[in-house]
């Protein structure tokens, strides 16, 4: 895959669309000799991303819609979730896991997290609506480490 190549992809807000991203950012990895657990980890952080939009930055408004854009570049793939709401203005919440298992902290909310922990780079963008996205990268040279 030649260094610089860009896709992109427009989803309704509709919940189930973020597989095509998924799919779509699995593609473009495997092209580029990522292995089947970074790829694995992409897609969960580009699955999340998508849901986040639609749900959060969206409000699941039918009328709107989610991009997406996946570029290459000689050490790693970008992706950039843009969603018409107007962003997040939260840091990502760290999740207490034995709070979650006991039923005294809510199940759902652990998308930023992992998102975070899954890629390598992950940022979070406010701006007016259509502008507002999460920039994720996930690195080539990672795997050798």
């Amino acid at each position: 895959m030649k260094n610089g190549s860009s896709v992109q992809v427009r989803l309704p807000s509709e919940l189930g669309f973020e597989k095509v991203a998924m799919s779509t950012a699995a593609s473009m990895a495997a092209l580029m000799g990522f292995s089947e657990d970074r790829i694995e980890d992409l897609k969960t952080a580009v699955g999340e991303a998508c849901i986040n939009a639609i749900e959060h930055g969206n409000h699941l408004n039918s009328s709107l819609g989610v991009g997406v854009v996946l570029s290459t570049s000689a050490d790693g793939l970008e992706v950039k979730v843009i969603d018409d709401g107007a962003g997040v203005s939260v840091a990502p919440h760290v999740p207490d896991i034995d709070r979650k298992v006991h039923g005294e902290e809510d199940l759902r909310g652990m998308g930023m997290f992992l998102i975070q922990r899954l890629v390598d780079e992950a940022e979070w963008y406010k701006g007016p609506p259509g502008k507002s996205f999460v920039r994720l990268l996930i690195r080539l040279d990672k795997e050798n480490e």
